[in-house]
């Protein structure tokens, strides 16, 4: 179950996200980097969607050939009276100047261009322009045709402003020189009419290169063909580098001033070009940004905060392309990539709320989670349960399988607790508030019957040893406390035990861990060996060593005390290393007295595949103190059977140092007695709690008589452990079981008293 922040998802969060965009936006709009961003797009907008001419318009340039033709500038105005009849004679449309005739030429060229403008009557337009009085002078002179040159044509404007950057975008639709309005060169081309000193911006993805242009030379002498002409209006300019007039633009770069002004009456040939406005563009932005705030799925997020920008610059290149719309883009994209930084912050912090307050291998909610949610609530008993067999399980399955065991377990547990809500608040611990006090109740013998049928993970079956601890309290002190309950009713086999409150036990067991170390360095850890007798002669061959702790204070301390708390405090190494030092010591002396004897050691299922305690167990053997070979070590069933490559290599391993390997407690796991011949085994232990009553209950006598016939099959000894009474022993000599080991042989004793047992006849010791 995931769990969700809706502090950090919910609509106020994502509505402070749009607000910051919005304000990023018109702080980019207001403070000029958003006209920065669409300035330095231009060319990329305006290459991306070309157009070609409309075919109306031809430019008649005063090029470099002209210029050497004729040999002087300015020209003498005759060149241009043949121009404009050859024109007028080829049928143009119109024939429009972007030529300075503002100021007398020659007497006979100026009368000449009349009489040619004459002769048009109305089909020419010459040009009007205002300009600075000089360099310190700012104030504008308008600049006129002679008045000679007025009477038979129209006036239209050529100034063209550059933006601050020096940059032609734009053109007006008319200026006032003169005290009258004219209008611009372009609209006048264009026939489209405007308000004075309005601007409209100039379509450059228009390829200006293919814009019809005839030589002025050519035209002036006739070596033209007037179809090209024919209906079509004419713009008269010049090109030529040494003429000046010249313009940079957006796309493509310094061009001469007539190109521009063919560029901007192309533009209007084609139709009403529109500016939109920035705050439309960021509604626009806006209704691009919805999904990237609403979206609860981080890909999605990302997948819109990918595709918003792209689909808005789409928007602006067909806009463009297709009507003519200019769609300003750096606010707006300031305000998608906004949103989608602010958006896609509050998802991977939530995210990262998340994966503190959940298990990053089950993703049921933590410890962490559970001490917030708890908010000190002590109505509900708190429970804690223990996967007591957790790591035997993994082993067997493989590390692969803990979540899927862990997850199959919480859906059980979830009937039992409030709202269902199971916390992980430990590799094999799971805590829960329970929905009811069920203790001593139909409902716990109901949630024992249930926790503990076989679980079903990865496609097998197995059983999940499971214990319960219960306390009263709030889980910040509770957790802790019904853990420790859960423990104490695992050792003690139990289903279920409530925390007694017992901090005196509690203290002693937190002191015996810290004693550990001490004991085992100052020699206070003591072994004790229970023999193995061989059934068919009755005498003592092999012993099993167990290890007691004779505290200063407490006396001698049997192991239940400190195994387990050994191994949960990672000192099971240390302390099994001491019991296996000291029985090779005791081997040495009871071969020099002639005794030939083996004694098993048990083997904890976490030194399996420790690799330091192998290094370590390599090193004392180095030492020689006592054959290898007289020691056995006895690993549990469900511990030898791992799949892991390591464990079984392991006891490879030590086979080859010329340790037998014992499997104990064999019948209690999932085991086959096959599967065990791919092991390096020599021995079984069949469990005690099959052998004790073996002789009176027929299924316990089945197990026990077709182990010791399938063992001997495979050339493995087998050892009956918890021999009580004479009928059990008869028994297992009956069916031809090789030892005996339990309390009617003997009890476990200290070395001494053992080597004396051995020294006499060897046999069982006295009742």
């Amino acid at each position: 179950m995931r769990l969700k922040l809706n502090a950090l998802d919910g609509s106020a969060a994502r509505t402070g996200v749009a607000v910051l965009a919005l304000g990023v936006a018109l702080l980019v709009w207001l403070s000029g980097i958003g006209a920065a961003i669409d300035r330095a797009v231009e060319p990329l907008r305006f290459s991306l969607w070309p157009r070609n001419p409309s075919g109306q318009l031809v430019i008649v340039e005063l090029d470099a050939a002209s210029a050497a033709a004729i040999k002087r500038w300015p020209w003498p105005r005759d060149h241009y009276a043949a121009a404009v009849d050859r024109l007028r004679e080829a049928g143009a449309a119109s024939i429009v100047f972007d030529v300075d005739f503002s100021s007398p030429a020659t007497a006979d060229g100026d009368a000449a261009f009349a009489a040619a403008l004459a002769r048009a009557d109305g089909l020419v337009a010459l040009p009007t322009f205002a300009q600075q009085a000089t360099a310190r002078d700012r104030r504008s002179i308008d600049n006129l045709p002679l008045p000679a040159l007025r009477e038979h044509v129209a006036l239209a404007s050529v100034s063209i402003a550059p933006d601050p950057d020096g940059t032609v975008r734009s053109a007006p639709f008319a200026t006032i020189t003169g005290g009258m309005p004219r209008p611009s060169l372009s609209a006048y081309i264009a026939g489209m009419s405007g308000q004075a000193d309005r601007s409209f911006p100039i379509d450059y993805s228009i390829d200006a290169q293919r814009i019809p242009r005839l030589s002025f030379i050519d035209v002036r002498n006739g070596r033209f063909d007037p179809a090209l002409v024919k209906g079509r209006q004419v713009l008269v300019g010049a090109t030529a580098i040494e003429m000046g007039d010249r313009y940079a633009t957006p796309r493509f770069g310094v061009l001469p001033g007539v190109v521009v002004q063919a560029l901007a009456a192309e533009t209007l040939i084609a139709g009403m070009p529109v500016a939109l406005s920035e705050p439309l563009a960021l509604a626009l932005a806006l209704l691009l940004a919805l999904p990237v705030l609403r979206s609860t799925s981080t890909p999605r997020c990302l997948a819109y905060a990918l595709a918003a920008p792209l689909l808005l610059i789409l928007a602006a290149m067909m806009l463009q392309g297709l009507g003519q719309l200019t769609l300003p883009i750096g606010g707006p994209v300031a305000l998608l990539l906004t949103a989608a930084s602010g958006r896609l912050g509050l998802r991977i912090r939530q995210r990262f709320e998340t994966q503190k307050l959940a298990d990053a291998q089950t993703d049921l909610p933590n410890r962490t989670a559970m001490l917030l949610a708890d908010n000190g609530d002590k109505a509900a008993p708190l429970a804690v349960l223990q996967i007591t067999n957790f790591e035997s399980l993994l082993a067997v399955l493989g590390a692969e399988a803990e979540a899927s065991l862990v997850l199959r377990i919480a859906e059980r547990a979830r009937f039992f607790a409030q709202e269902g809500q199971v916390y992980r608040v430990a590799d094999r611990l799971l805590a829960f508030r329970l929905s009811a006090a069920v203790e001593d109740s139909e409902a716990m013998s109901g949630m024992r019957t249930l926790m503990l049928q076989p679980v079903e993970v990865l496609g097998r079956r197995v059983d999940a040893a499971i214990a319960l601890g219960i306390v009263d309290g709030e889980a910040a002190t509770g957790l802790a406390q019904a853990a420790l309950a859960a423990e104490q009713a695992a050792a003690a086999g139990v289903f279920w035990r409530r925390f007694d409150g017992d901090q005196a036990a509690l203290s002693d067991q937190v002191s015996l861990m810290g004693e550990l170390d001490s004991a085992i360095a100052s020699g206070r850890i003591r072994v004790f060996y229970q023999p193995k007798m061989a059934i068919a002669s009755g005498r003592i061959t092999s012993c099993e060593a167990l290890v007691r702790w004779d505290h200063e204070i407490r006396g001698l301390l049997g192991p239940d005390l400190f195994i387990g708390l050994a191994e949960q405090t990672d000192r099971i190494a240390p302390l099994t290393l001491c019991v296996i030092e000291q029985v090779l010591h005791d081997l040495a002396r009871w071969h020099a007295a002639g005794l030939q004897i083996t004694a098993a050691v048990n083997i904890s299922a976490r030194l399996l595949a420790s690799e330091d305690f192998n290094d370590r167990l390599c090193a004392l053997l180095a030492r020689g103190i006592a054959p290898s070979t007289a020691l056995v070590f006895e690993v549990t069933e469900s511990a030898a059977l791992a799949d892991s490559a390591a464990a079984a290599e392991t006891l490879v391993g030590y086979r080859q140092l010329g340790i037998a390997i014992s499997i104990d407690d064999y019948g209690t796991g999932q085991s086959t007695l096959s599967y065990l011949r791919q092991l390096p085994v020599s021995e079984l232990k069949i469990d005690r709690s099959f052998v004790q009553n073996a002789h009176l209950v027929a299924n316990d006598a089945v197990l026990v008589r077709s182990t010791v016939q399938m063992a001997h099959e495979l050339g493995l000894k087998v050892v009956a452990e918890g021999v009580e009474t004479e009928e059990c022993l008869a028994f297992l000599r009956e069916i031809g079981c090789d030892l005996a080991q339990g309390y009617l042989i003997s009890r476990p004793i200290p070395a001494e008293p053992f080597q004396a047992l051995l020294a006499g006849d060897g046999r069982r010791a006295a009742a």
